[in-house]
């Protein structure tokens, strides 16, 4: 699921970048060759995010024991900040992205610029996409599979969602797309951000404090069915630490604060 959401989110933006795209050559007077310039980006973008991922997945190979585990540990909180991030520079940016986009578009000098304009915008998302596909990987543990299943079914779902948004359908607003996939996303950070301070705690860098606060295994075990679900997708823990539960108030806090100046920054732009 995780996996799944990651997708479709990352991709659903690659796609949304590419047709703004594709609507402002539509209205140029040469669009034919500024079109093949923007597929080629789009493949040098994904090109680039490929050899992110290869690059990093090299990088693991050459690692072993606790240096491995250290590398996975900041590779997953590194996604889970890089979720938040995103998520709140979206907020700020969303309703100008089409504007930023054509004005872009416009800036580039012929084929080549626009050509490096979306290698940039979609090697963007696919490299967040590697990062966060890691760490969920790392997460999720030996799931491969499924996983692939999850990559697979975010993908189609993207492009589903994509094409309805495209089409103004009524019941699929662009707002709403996005609104729901950050909560989404914002949940799956805070899950890689659980694994992440248990894998802490194991390895004796952090201290756990208490341990554990309170057991709710009896009620909604952890390890297994409804409860591993919520596990793998929000972090829940039947047996947390406090060290785990200050971590969670402290990301949702910051979380909040982010959500906070950005309304502030809102309710002062001029109407």
């Amino acid at each position: 699921m995780n996996a799944l959401i990651v997708v479709w989110r990352e991709s659903l933006e690659a796609m949304l970048v590419i047709g703004v795209l594709l609507a402002w050559i539509a209205r140029q007077p040469r669009a034919a060759p500024l079109r093949r310039a923007l597929w080629q980006g789009v493949a040098g973008g994904v090109a680039l995010a490929g050899l992110l991922g290869a690059a990093t997945f090299l990088a693991q190979s050459q690692l072993q024991g606790e240096t491995l585990e250290g590398f996975q540990v900041a590779m997953m909180l590194f996604a889970a900040v890089l979720i938040v991030q995103m998520v709140l520079w979206m907020r700020r940016h969303g309703r100008s992205m089409r504007d930023e986009l054509e004005q872009r578009a416009a800036q580039a000098a012929g084929g080549l610029g626009l050509t490096i304009v979306a290698a940039l915008a979609v090697a963007r998302e696919g490299a967040e996409t590697v990062v966060f596909l890691y760490g969920v990987g790392i997460e999720a543990g030996g799931a491969r599979v499924t996983a692939i299943i999850g990559v697979l079914a975010g993908f189609v779902l993207a492009a589903a969602t994509a094409w309805l948004v495209a089409r103004g359908a009524r019941f699929l607003s662009h707002r709403l797309v996005f609104r729901t996939s950050e909560i989404l996303l914002l949940l799956v950070a805070a899950a890689l951000l659980a694994s992440g301070i248990d894998r802490m705690i194991a390895m004796d860098w952090i201290p756990p404090m208490l341990d554990p606060v309170w057991d709710s295994s009896a009620l909604l075990d952890d390890r297994r069915g409804v409860g591993r679900a919520l596990a793998d997708l929000l972090g829940y823990r039947a047996r947390p630490s406090a060290t785990l539960l200050l971590a969670y108030l402290l990301f949702w806090l910051s979380v909040l604060a982010g959500g906070r100046v950005h309304r502030t920054a809102e309710r002062r732009l001029p109407r």
